[in-house]
């Protein structure tokens, strides 16, 4: 009987409480993720990447940064966390994301994102940019480095640069 006397008023305050809100205006959809790509979508991606990262191993590029998600994440939109999103990180300029707190150093790097500053940054960050914030101790396998800089490209919105088109050519130089 005294689980009932209980039950009655807790009902009645969920309904109030279901009540309020915002008189039953439409709220904007939010915008839904990209699907997850496919294998054969990452392997014409990998293949389109200049070389040597072209011949990474995504998987191995995958395990390798497990140790690099306890503080970025790589989606689009994604949050930042301990360390900067890393969406979009190639042709960013290094301390350039807006809403994340760069270190002094990463700041005034003056340098944009490639692959050839990334494989020196996961080498040893400390000894690439003394001042950084960073904790990671480096990676020294260049295998290692190379897969993980392909998984990044792969996954992160990378757009390779469009080669520069030939000239025409004249029907007189021929």
């Amino acid at each position: 009987m005294r689980r009932n006397a209980l039950a009655f008023p807790l009902v009645a305050a969920l309904v109030s409480l279901s009540a309020c809100g915002d008189g039953g205006a439409a709220k904007a959809p939010a915008t839904p993720p990209r699907p997850a790509m496919t294998p054969e979508q990452k392997a014409v991606l990998l293949a389109a990447l200049p070389a040597p990262y072209n011949q990474g191993d995504l998987e191995n590029g995958r395990r390798v940064f497990s140790r690099c998600r306890s503080c970025h994440t790589v989606a689009e939109g994604g949050a930042n966390m301990t360390g900067p999103n890393l969406y979009g990180v190639f042709g960013r300029k290094a301390g350039g994301l807006e809403g994340y707190t760069y270190s002094t150093a990463v700041k005034n790097a003056g340098f944009v994102w490639d692959a050839e500053h990334l494989d020196h940054w996961l080498e040893n960050p400390h000894t690439f940019l003394k001042g950084t914030k960073m904790s990671f101790a480096g990676l020294d396998n260049p295998t290692d480095r190379r897969d993980v800089i392909a998984w990044l490209k792969v996954e992160t919105g990378y757009v390779a640069e469009a080669a520069p088109a030939a000239a025409p050519v004249s029907a007189t130089a021929q």
